[in-house]
């Protein structure tokens, strides 16, 4: 058997990270499993469907590296979904229903109050068709309603939350088409699953009633069950990037610095026993993705994890994988000495004016600037071809018998402007020697603090 998963949003809005772990738990089953992945546009609800949204679906997946194996649109497979529709409701799996929502709201109210579950109470299978017939010819158009087959208790295992177990006398008949004639979610998305020969449905705990009624859904169109995993929802904390986990998207991270892989890294292993892991090809997140792994705890999606994950990875990029983001004057000799001070790849370029331009003349107490004077005058006999930072620092020790922080650290600040950063053993020569001396002496010729 051939596996197949499915990732299948509404073009309704951006991915937000619940669809993005979707898609990514998806992508990596069908590859663990040397299977396909499928995107399934459901864009069944026309009003709201738009082409931007679908395209940008599209653009986000291959940013983050989710290769898809054939895709296809629900708003193009009506005619299937007709041709189902009639089947059932010749067999009497689909009934029509009348009642108003307001009128289906009063009555959930009055269950909830006398203490019984909402269930709806199927009062429209008892209209007769010229009841029926005198409802159409006054105007009213019906919604419908799968039927449940009371006695077909619903079970299957699910490959994270186990055996489970739904009495269907306690779930309500779905609604699955509105009185206008579209479609809600339930009814397109099995027949599309059959039709597909979708093996494996990875999908949130929210969805887990939904499955129980589209295990009946499955039984009355004679098809094989696919294999069901729910994973618990994610829970975010406090932060710029979490504080929205309804509604953040590939271009907030994109406009935070954050790689792809840190994002796929990161949602691969949440809700997992394997520890969250910087990684830059999808190779190990494959070769660990396993249902076995999942807890059913909420999985807790920190912005702070994240930027720590991000930073890990930018630090094991090769040049090659960054190259068409960085400025032209940081080459393959720069980028390895910049790298371990950088949160993000985009901060390369805070490092161009140190690298090749101008910085701020800091501005030092009498005695750093007597030493930096004198930190000139070696320098200017240093050679830069070989190592001239220990060389420098070696012969400053020695005249001048500072050590440590304080023959470290005005330099420092003098040739970059900062107290911290690269290894200056790899940076000064970059600096090169004719801008470090102009450093060194304007640090050195800089009024005294007020």
């Amino acid at each position: 058997m051939t596996v197949i998963t499915r990732f299948a949003p509404s073009p309704t809005g951006s991915l937000h990270v619940g669809n993005i772990r979707a898609a990514l738990h998806n992508w990596l089953w069908a590859r663990r499993m040397g299977g396909r992945y499928l995107l399934r546009i459901d864009d069944t609800d026309t009003e709201r469907s738009e082409e931007r949204f679908v395209e940008g679906i599209r653009a986000d997946l291959a940013w983050l590296g989710l290769d898809i194996d054939g895709e296809a649109r629900q708003s193009e497979r009506f005619p299937l979904y007709e041709a189902t529709f009639e089947a059932l409701r010749v067999a009497g799996r689909v009934y029509p229903c009348f009642e108003t929502a307001q009128e289906l709201d009063l009555r959930r109210k009055i269950l909830l109050g006398r203490g019984l579950p909402p269930v709806y109470d199927r009062a429209a299978l008892a209209l007769t068709p010229e009841e029926i017939a005198a409802k159409e010819a006054a105007g009213e158009r019906p919604h419908w309603r799968f039927k449940l087959d009371h006695d077909a208790p619903i079970d299957w295992t699910d490959l994270i939350r186990g055996d489970q177990h739904f009495d269907p006398h306690l779930l309500s008949d779905p609604v699955i088409r509105r009185a206008d004639g579209s479609w809600l979610y339930m009814l397109p998305s099995v027949i599309d699953d059959v039709d597909m020969g979708v093996t494996h449905v990875l999908r949130g705990e929210d969805h887990v009633s939904n499955t129980a009624t589209q295990i009946q859904m499955f039984a009355a169109l004679g098809a094989a069950l696919p294999q069901f995993a729910h994973m618990a929802l994610l829970t975010g904390s406090e932060g710029k990037l979490s504080k929205r986990l309804g509604t953040i998207g590939i271009s907030d991270f994109r406009a935070a610095g954050i790689e792809p892989m840190a994002i796929n890294a990161l949602l691969a292993r949440l809700g997992t026993s394997d520890p969250v892991e910087p990684a830059i090809d999808m190779a190990p997140l494959i070769e660990r993705f396993d249902f076995a792994h999942f807890g059913r705890a909420p999985a807790r999606f920190s912005d702070e994890e994240l930027e720590g994950l991000n930073r890990k990875i930018v630090h094991l990029l090769p040049y090659e994988a960054v190259a068409d983001r960085l400025p032209a004057a940081i080459g393959p000799a720069i980028w390895p000495i910049l790298q371990p001070n950088l949160a993000t790849v985009a901060e390369a370029a805070d490092w161009l004016p140190i690298l090749t331009g101008e910085i701020a003349v800091p501005t030092l107490g009498e005695d750093d600037r007597a030493y930096l004077a004198q930190a000139a005058d070696v320098a200017a006999q240093a050679d830069f071809a070989a190592d001239p930072w220990h060389a420098l620092t070696s012969a400053l020790k020695d005249a001048t018998g500072r050590k440590g922080k304080a023959l470290f650290l005005p330099l420092r600040v003098a040739l970059t402007g900062m107290d911290h950063g690269p290894d200056m053993a790899a940076l000064l020569p970059v600096i090169g020697q004719d801008r470090a001396l102009a450093r060194l002496r304007a640090a050195a010729a800089s009024p005294a603090p007020a």
